[in-house]
């Protein structure tokens, strides 16, 4: 009986190793969840601050330029109450030309510019032909007036003119689509493969 007293003590041994193993492995997992824990209520927290600065920012983007407008808006106002004190016309229209300039200025320097359509070829990227004339008096596609002008805001068409176009064909007394092609959208038409063009080299 002692003998197998003694050979049961080693067991014992072994199986408290196994569980002081065993308790470690396990504090060190609810270390490992309580830092995952904290890192994801961190992670949501700046989410939320993230979300709510860029609220922010977007509702006072403009707040600089504002300004710059309001200025021009006083000076508006202050050219209408001159003009009604002296009943003068050409101060009235003095003070809106100047004005005029000052808001172009502005725009110009915050990425606006005009789309030139006078004197250029339709095209459908930055025109609309909101009217389409037969005329001798140019070449097919040619913008004989500008309606509305159009605006680029930092090389991306945010408007496009309204302008007259040009027409000389005619198919069943409809404007032929392929009048009013851009020169780029008639040359990739051009290098286009047919068909047929792929038969004959096989042959």
């Amino acid at each position: 009986m002692e003998k197998n007293s003694k050979n049961k003590k080693p067991d014992i041994k072994a199986l408290e190793a196994e569980l002081k193993v065993l308790r470690e492995e396990l504090s060190k997992k609810d270390d490992y969840q309580d830092n995952f824990l904290r890192l994801q209520a961190e992670f949501d927290n700046f989410r939320k601050r993230s979300a709510k600065e860029r609220q922010e920012f977007i509702k006072y983007a403009n707040e600089s330029m504002v300004l710059e407008l309001i200025g021009m808006l006083d000076n508006f106002e202050r050219s209408i109450k001159a003009a009604d004190e002296k009943q003068d016309f050409k101060l009235l229209h003095q003070g809106v030309d100047m004005i005029s300039k000052e808001l172009h200025k502005l725009l110009s320097e915050k990425g606006l510019k005009k789309i030139v359509a006078i004197g250029e070829k339709f095209d459908p990227h930055k025109h609309e032909a909101f009217e389409v004339v037969e005329s001798e008096d140019g070449e097919e596609g040619d913008i004989l007036e500008e309606f509305q002008p159009g605006y680029l805001l930092n090389d991306r068409i945010i408007r496009p003119a309204k302008v007259k176009v040009i027409k000389n064909k005619e198919v069943n007394g409809e404007l032929d689509p392929s009048a009013l092609q851009t020169q780029d959208d008639k040359k990739e038409k051009e290098e286009e493969i047919k068909p047929e063009d792929i038969i004959k080299e096989d042959q």
